[in-house]
């Protein structure tokens, strides 16, 4: 069931969200070559629990896992697509690295992810990069009322098409409020002027996948959590939860 947020919820929503921000902002200025997924995880944690939140990762146990997830940020390097576990090994020159983090707050839950080089970046890594962010965005501007969830999903793929990406099949957005993970799924990819209307009220999270081999498939790790590109390469990530309002499409989780 798809559940309307009014105005003052949407409020609390970006208080939550922009624990997220925070969270992210702290991860972004700490990593360097050298220093592990864990330890960046830890300092996601601290901005956290220092807001007074709690984290809608740890614990986790979607349908598709065998085991809860065992801490609060994804951290997906190189050819991890999602759900990459954060572990103690370096990061290092010139790895691409996603994290993807959610904060509960006030019993209302915000959700984020950015994708980010340590060290020199490669100039591929850098335009799958870009336009992962700018399908992201792409998606948002679409996010208006009256316009249909197909139009999302075909902002959203119809960039990651034109630069020869492949987007990651079967995944996508989702809404998003008091659960992490709520009604409605939000396609990647789409055919415009189909599916729901979008109404205000309506609380999204935005989140295109694109990977640099340009196929959809992909291969579920050892540790029954990350997702990995088949054939090896790389892939970005970027979310943002919105709001859809009269006014327009609102990012939630923006510092």
């Amino acid at each position: 069931m798809v559940e309307l947020k009014t105005p003052s919820e949407i409020a609390l929503m970006r208080e939550a969200g922009r624990v997220v921000a925070q969270a992210l902002t702290a991860v972004r200025e700490r990593a360097a070559v050298g220093v592990s997924p864990k330890e960046l995880d830890d300092v996601a944690g601290q901005v956290i629990a220092d807001a007074g939140a709690t984290s809608p990762f740890l614990g986790y146990v979607p349908g598709f896992a065998k085991t809860p997830y065992p801490a609060v940020t994804c951290i997906s390097v190189n050819d991890a697509i999602v759900h990459g576990i954060p572990g103690a090994e370096p990061l290092a020159e010139g790895d691409l690295v996603s994290v993807d983090c959610g904060a509960v707050l006030g019993g209302w839950c915000g959700d984020s992810a950015i994708s980010f080089t340590v060290g020199a970046a490669d100039p591929a890594d850098t335009a799958l990069m870009e336009a992962t962010r700018r399908a992201m965005h792409a998606g948002i501007a679409a996010a208006v009322p009256g316009a249909k969830m197909g139009d999302v999903s075909a902002a959203i793929g119809e960039v990651g098409r034109a630069a020869g990406y492949g987007l990651l099949a079967g995944w996508g957005g989702h809404g998003i409020g008091r659960s992490m993970h709520e009604d409605p799924h939000v396609p990647n990819e789409g055919p415009a002027g189909r599916g729901l209307r979008l109404r205000a009220g309506l609380v999204i999270a935005i989140e295109p996948m694109f990977n640099i081999g340009g196929r959809d498939d992909s291969r579920l790790d050892t540790d029954g959590w990350t997702l990995r590109t088949t054939d090896g390469t790389r892939a970005a990530h970027f979310e943002h939860t919105i709001a859809v309002t009269e006014d327009g499409p609102r990012i939630l989780t923006a510092l």
